[in-house]
């Protein structure tokens, strides 16, 4: 997982919340830098873990272009950046 800034304060898109930022951008593009200025490493480790169950229920290969798109598209609207139902996964959650 990314390391924090203690040092820098980010207002969190996801969390509304004033939260320690990341140390550098995710990704060396544009979204990288829209994940650094608005999205905390708080809510960044959220998207780590969702983005996983992305992964593995549609076999992404991240290294391909239609794998990347398809995460990106996932992660603007997780992050509200983007209108759409975020695609469904395999993943459920345990019951108690």
């Amino acid at each position: 997982m990314p390391e924090a800034d203690p040092n820098r304060l980010v207002h969190c898109i996801k969390l509304d919340r004033e939260l320690p930022g990341l140390t550098k951008p995710p990704f060396p593009n544009e979204m990288g830098q829209l994940v650094f200025e608005k999205v905390s490493k708080e809510g960044w480790d959220l998207w780590l873990q969702e983005s996983v169950r992305y992964i593995n229920t549609y076999r992404v290969d991240l290294s391909s272009r239609d794998g990347a798109e398809f995460m990106m598209k996932q992660l603007r609207i997780w992050m509200g950046l983007e209108e759409g139902d975020l695609a469904a996964t395999a993943w459920t959650a345990p019951t108690e």
